[in-house]
């Protein structure tokens, strides 16, 4: 009983190990894209668009489909992108088959701003996660 009670002090250990880790990492993401006006969750609905992991790069992508790899709820993500969108990072449309789905895609402004501070991103990403 007390090995499994110590085997489970910890998991619980590296859990919160990990927890420390991405928050301290967001923190620091944040610090670094701020001067471009950008937080680090608004970077990574970028990233996703950039990157064409969810469609093909330059092309368009239900907001769905990014509510599913951001951690973000639903109302927080639409919300973010509304602000990318106020922005001229991201152009939002209406899906003609589902007029409950919503596409979203990066305009010109948003691709030049990724490519601008991606680099800014991964840097900190090897700084914090080197190990």
């Amino acid at each position: 009983m007390a090995a499994n009670t110590a085997g489970e002090v910890r998991l619980e250990d590296r859990w919160r190990g990990i927890l420390s880790v991405h928050a301290r990492t967001m923190c620091e993401i944040d610090r670094e894209l701020h001067p471009h006006g950008l937080g680090a969750s608004d970077f990574e609905v970028l990233d996703i668009l950039a990157s064409g992991e969810l469609s093909h790069p330059g092309e368009q992508c239900r907001v769905q489909n990014i509510a599913d790899r951001v951690h973000l709820s639903q109302s927080a993500l639409s919300r973010l992108i509304g602000r990318l969108e106020k922005d001229g990072l991201v152009q939002r449309t209406v899906c003609a088959e589902d007029r409950r789905g919503v596409w979203v895609a990066l305009t010109r402004k948003g691709r030049d701003l990724h490519t601008e501070v991606r680099p800014l991103q991964r840097a900190v990403l090897a700084r914090m996660l080197a190990g």
